[in-house]
C-alpha cells in the first residue's frame, strides 16, 4: 500500500488505521485489567485444573453407570410427567401474557406520555424482573405445598415483567400512520387500538409469547426439582438414589421434546414475521 493510499485511508477512517499512543496505551491497559480481573475471578471460584481433574474420575463413574439408558419400567409415569411439564409451561405462559398485555400498554411512552410515571412504571417492572422463576417457586411451594400449582404461578410471575417490557417496546415502535389514519375517521379509542395498532403489534407479541413458551418448558424442569411437579421431580428422585441410567433416559427424552417444541415454535414464528 503506497503512502498516498495510506494517507487517504487514515483521513477516511483514522480509528481503523491506528490512533495516538495514549489511545493505544489505554486499550492495552483495559485489556490487561480485564485479563487480571478474569484471573482473580477464576482463583476466587477455584477454577483450577486440579479441581477439574479431581472431579473427572467421579464423573466417569457416573457416566459409566448411565449406560445403557433405561426407563426403569416407569415409562408411562415419565410421559405423564413430561405432559405435566408442558402443561405447566403453557399455563404459566398464557397467564403471563394475559397479565402482561395491559401492563405493556401502560408501559408504552406513546400511551403514558408523562415521563415521571413512565420512568417509575418501568423501574417497577425492572425490579420484579430481577426475581428468577426458581426463587418464586421456592416461595410458592413453601406457601401452597408441593405440586404444579406453585410452578405455574412461579413461571407466570417471572415472565410478566419481561413480557410487559417487550410488549411496551413493540407498541412504542409501531407505525403511527395507520393509527392516525383510523383516528382521522372519527373512530373510538377502542377501534383505533383494534384496527390501527393491533394488526401491527399482534404478530410481534405472539412471536415473543411463543419464545417464552419454549423457555418455560425448559425452566419448568428446574422448578420440578424444588417440588413444583413435572419432569424435574422425576429427575430429582432418581438422582437422589443414583439411578443415573434412568436419569440419562429422562434427559434424552426431554431433549427430544424440547427440540420438537422449538421446531414447531420457530415455524410458527416464521409465519408470523
Amino acid at each position: 500500500m503506497s503512502r498516498e493510499i495510506q494517507a487517504r485511508a487514515y483521513l477516511a477512517a483514522p480509528a481503523a488505521m491506528g490512533g495516538s499512543w495514549s489511545r493505544r496505551l489505554k486499550t492495552v491497559g483495559l485489556t490487561l485489567f480485564a485479563v487480571a480481573a478474569f484471573a482473580v475471578m477464576c482463583i476466587d471460584l477455584k477454577l483450577a485444573p486440579e479441581a477439574l481433574l479431581a472431579g473427572m474420575d467421579k464423573f466417569d463413574r457416573l457416566a459409566a453407570s448411565a449406560f445403557p439408558p433405561s426407563d426403569g419400567g416407569d415409562l408411562p409415569r415419565i410421559l405423564k410427567a413430561l405432559a405435566e411439564t408442558f402443561a405447566m409451561a403453557f399455563a404459566g405462559t398464557v397467564l403471563a401474557a394475559l397479565a402482561a398485555l395491559p401492563l405493556g400498554v401502560l408501559g408504552a411512552k406513546t400511551v403514558v406520555g408523562q415521563p415521571v410515571l413512565h420512568f417509575a412504571f418501568r423501574r417497577v417492572l425492572d425490579w420484579f424482573r430481577g426475581v428468577p422463576a426458581l426463587v418464586w417457586a421456592l416461595i410458592l411451594v413453601s406457601a401452597f405445598g408441593l405440586g404444579p400449582f406453585g410452578g405455574v404461578i412461579a413461571l407466570a410471575l417471572a415472565d410478566v415483567p419481561s413480557l410487559a417490557k417487550l410488549f411496551s417496546e413493540a407498541i412504542e415502535n409501531s407505525d403511527r400512520r395507520p393509527i392516525d389514519g383510523v383516528r382521522a375517521t372519527g373512530a373510538s379509542p377502542l377501534m383505533v387500538l383494534r384496527y390501527g395498532l393491533a394488526p401491527q403489534v399482534t404478530p410481534v407479541m405472539a412471536s415473543q409469547v411463543l419464545f417464552f413458551l419454549e423457555s418455560n418448558f425448559r425452566n419448568a424442569a428446574v422448578l420440578g426439582i424444588v417440588g413444583a411437579g413435572g419432569i424435574g421431580f422425576e429427575l430429582e428422585e432418581r438422582i437422589r438414589i443414583f439411578a443415573f441410567d434412568q436419569v440419562f433416559f429422562i434427559v434424552g427424552l426431554y431433549m427430544v421434546c424440547v427440540a420438537v417444541l422449538d421446531t414447531f415454535s420457530q415455524r410458527i414464528r416464521a409465519r408470523l414475521a
